[in-house]
């Protein structure tokens, strides 16, 4: 089995254990926000309803919803992050230098799957590391210095100083335009996981996505 494929799936166990809803969590109903709160912020009106085709929204508590939610907006910049760089590959976009000894940037595949295998395995081990590092700096930062997303804190808030912000530029927007942002974030985090979806899909199955050439 691949390196690569290990610590994909090691990554895979990790992060469902440490974000999965608590099981007291899942039954307590005790959450300064209400779900009609949390599904109207951020806006996810959709077609004059919220967005929820499967129901999700009625399974369990308001913090099971928190939970939700917060997974919704973590994933959905994941997953905008990877559309865009599965794009810039594809595109021939490459940065100077090596990415490791003896590896150079503009050697990496330019199909999106074959770019990933390219990266040795402790490249890897270290960006999923780093990703683990943030996620661990969040919840002891919710859980010390701040409220809780599952106890009444906002979802999908990044408490990671300059990871998403590094320019500090939400400092000077008003409520409105914040709210307007966190709004667009949410559906453009829907589409990119989508767009993930079909590129993976198009890359491995080929003739799987109409119109999709090879990435």
């Amino acid at each position: 089995m691949k390196l690569s494929t290990i610590i994909a799936l090691l990554a895979s166990a990790s992060s469902a254990a440490a974000f999965a809803p608590s099981k007291s969590a899942s039954t307590s109903s005790s959450l300064d926000l209400t779900k009609a709160e949390i599904l109207s912020e951020p806006n996810t009106i959709e077609f004059g309803k919220v967005w929820d085709p499967l129901g999700l929204s009625e399974m369990g508590s308001d913090t099971t919803l928190a939970w939700f939610r917060h997974s919704e907006v973590k994933h959905g910049r994941v997953a905008m992050a990877a559309f865009v760089g599965w794009w810039a590959v594809g595109a021939g976009l490459r940065f100077p230098g090596e990415l490791a000894y003896g590896l150079d940037f503009a050697s990496v595949p330019s199909k999106g799957l074959d770019a990933w295998e390219a990266v040795p395995g402790w490249g890897k081990a270290q960006m999923l590391i780093f990703a683990g590092l943030i996620e661990f700096h969040d919840e002891l930062w919710y859980s010390q210095k701040s409220t809780h997303y599952m106890k009444g804190g906002v979802p999908g808030k990044c408490m990671c100083p300059g990871v998403f912000d590094p320019f500090n530029l939400s400092s000077k927007k008003g409520e409105a335009a914040l709210a307007k942002g966190r709004s667009a974030e949410i559906k453009n985090g829907r589409l990119a996981m989508i767009g993930v979806a079909g590129m993976w899909a198009a890359a491995t199955l080929p003739g799987s996505v109409p119109l999709q050439p090879d990435c």
